[in-house]
């Protein structure tokens, strides 16, 4: 608000023909673009409508004079798709393409689970689990890989034990480990004068050494699915079944 991007923002609509005041209020004509009623974006009192930061963030990311994105994934919770009509509304209102230039996902209720139970939250209760703590409890690597592996349109199940845990039956442990042993490797190559140029690839005749380079040949295939479809889970999925053929 205070650099001036909401005002110029609405200033923009504006001179697109979608702003127009009624009720003392300033309205976005979301209508004309497909949504089920128009939306208020400076109320009455002169404040602001949480929408208006959403146009101005919008503005911004597609159609900034540097470096601007051809398209703008949003994620929203569970209980946010009546948000999904304005949203597009206002892609289309910048002359946009809803869909292409502007993409929403839906995603799921994270469930905390610590001891074999549900943690119980209620905003009103004022017992939430933020992401502040999540990370304090089970550290950045493992908040973000627990979030990351499980596919937006399924629910998620935070296991607070087993996330802190250094066993096998923890993903993130078990995929760092083997990061850990690649390194491992690649120290004593290095110490013992060992490169890449100029390698015997025929040493690698076990069955083993088959599995390992049957995964990573997917690896190329695999990311630009998992980038087209919006899917990281795949990317974690596929880590963790590396490490199991190199454990």
């Amino acid at each position: 608000y205070n650099d001036g991007e909401v005002d110029k923002a609405i200033a923009d609509l504006r001179e697109r023909g979608d702003i127009f005041e009624k009720d003392g209020a300033t309205w976005f004509a979301s209508t004309k673009h497909g949504d089920d009623k128009d939306r208020v974006i400076i109320k009455s009192d002169g404040h602001y409508a949480y929408f208006a930061a959403d146009i101005a963030y919008y503005r911004n990311k597609r159609h900034r004079e540097v470096n601007p994105a051809d398209v703008a994934i949003y994620m929203l919770g569970a209980d946010h798709h009546g948000y999904i009509g304005r949203m597009m509304a206002m892609c289309e209102a910048f002359g946009d393409k809803p869909g292409e230039n502007m993409q929403i996902l839906i995603g799921q209720l994270v469930n905390v689970m610590k001891d074999g139970k549900a943690v119980r939250m209620s905003k009103r209760a004022g017992n939430v689990v933020t992401i502040d703590d999540l990370t304090d409890a089970i550290g950045v690597d493992a908040s973000r890989y627990s979030l990351a592996r499980t596919d937006y349109n399924s629910p998620v199940d935070i296991d607070l034990n087993l996330l802190a845990s250094h066993s096998n039956e923890n993903p993130v442990y078990y995929v760092q480990y083997a990061h850990a042993r690649s390194c491992n490797v690649d120290r004593n190559a290095e110490t013992a004068g060992i490169t890449y140029e100029g390698a015997d690839l025929s040493l690698l005749d076990t069955p083993a050494d088959g599995e390992v380079l049957a995964a990573l040949v997917q690896w190329p295939a695999l990311l630009r699915e998992a980038g087209n479809l919006r899917a990281p889970h795949r990317v974690a999925h596929y880590l963790e079944d590396l490490a199991a053929t190199y454990h």
